[in-house]
Parts: C-alpha cells; sequence; structure tokens
C-alpha cells in the first residue's frame, strides 16, 4: 500500500514472526502502523468458550490495524502471525507526517478503509441471513477477486484451513466440509490433494 522505501525513509522497521506469534491484543493500545512484506497475518478474537472468530486476514503488501491509529482507541482484535512473516512497522507519529507530506496516500488508505468496511458489512449480511453454500462460496469469491486479484476458472488456491473457513464464516467445521463437497460436485471447485480451488 505505502511504497517500502518510503516507510524505511521515515524510519520502519522490518520485523520478523514466526506462526503463531502474536504481534498485538485486544485491548492494547495502538501505537504502529504494520505493513506485510511477507507471509500472513489474521485478525482474530475469542468467545467466551474459547472458540475462534478470524475477523479478516491480511496478506503481502497489504496493511492492518489501522483504524484505532486514527480514533485513538484500543485493538478490537488480536493479530496473530498467520504463516512466517516480515512486517514493517512504522510509529503512529511518523505514519503521520508521511501522510501529511503524502496527502495521496492518506487517500489510499482511505480507500482501503473503506473497501474493507464494505467487506464486512456483505459478510456480516452473508452470515445473517445465507445458507452455507452461499456464505463460503462468496467468501472464496472475495478472496479470489478481491485479495489475490486472480481470474480464470480453478486459478486460486484457498489457503484457509476448513476449520479457518468455518470459524471465520461462524459455521461448524462439518458443515464447511459437506459444502466443499457439494460445491465440487457441482464444479464450483476443484478439489487436488486436499486443497480447494476456486
Amino acid at each position: 500500500m505505502i511504497n517500502e522505501q518510503l516507510l524505511l525513509d521515515f524510519n520502519a522497521e522490518i520485523c520478523e514472526y514466526s506462526k503463531g506469534k502474536i504481534i498485538f491484543s485486544e485491548n492494547n493500545t495502538a501505537k504502529y502502523y504494520y505493513q506485510i512484506v511477507s507471509g500472513a497475518v489474521k485478525m482474530n478474537n475469542y468467545n467466551d468458550d474459547g472458540k475462534e472468530f478470524i475477523q479478516n486476514v491480511f496478506y503481502k503488501e497489504q496493511s492492518f490495524g489501522e483504524p484505532p491509529l486514527f480514533i485513538d482507541v484500543k485493538y478490537p482484535a488480536n493479530a496473530v502471525a498467520f504463516s512466517d512473516c516480515k512486517i514493517l512497522i512504522l510509529e503512529k507519529e511518523s505514519l503521520f507526517k508521511l501522510l501529511y507530506q503524502y496527502p495521496e496516500i492518506h487517500l489510499n488508505i482511505t480507500k482501503s478503509l473503506a473497501n474493507r468496511l464494505y467487506y464486512k458489512a456483505i459478510i456480516a449480511s452473508e452470515i445473517s441471513s445465507q445458507e452455507p453454500e452461499h456464505r463460503v462460496l462468496r467468501f472464496f469469491d472475495y478472496l479470489k477477486k478481491e485479495v489475490a486479484k486472480t481470474e480464470g476458472e480453478f486459478t486460486y488456491k484457498i489457503e484457509y484451513t476448513r476449520q479457518q473457513i468455518a470459524d471465520t464464516l461462524g459455521l461448524r467445521v462439518e458443515t464447511v466440509i459437506r459444502v466443499v463437497k457439494n460445491l465440487e460436485k457441482k464444479k464450483k471447485v476443484k478439489i487436488i490433494k486436499r486443497k480447494v480451488f476456486r
């Protein structure tokens, strides 16, 4: 989103996180801007029973955790390394200096946040009113078209496990397994070596 060299020019640091490492926790004060150089990061919460709900997953060149920086609130979720990853980290004050000097970057961040809000509204609507098969297919299409920006039949490999899909969409893992099998029968997805392609 923001040119890596520009971030480094404003004293960003590159930090490495191994899979499963917590980057920040729910209710922490927001102090930094995070942008992924490689790997992936998930935002999650846990309910009272310890069940995980995945809010979103972010990939290379995406940023995460920005809203609390702009409105001085605590993080509403945890950020956890979804895989081994490298992340550019910039202090809040330095980010603001950068944005004042480069207002077009501020506009790009605003567009990115608007996209995420739109996606959240779509997913909330899907979870509350749609059948599981529709929810899963809509989620796959979001990942393929909006995140990976990939086109063509069966060109996108879903990196989520069945459990992670369930945690993201508020479904039981057994339901996701059944839905994916049905989608394969309908030739809407392809399963190769247990991996799902859309």
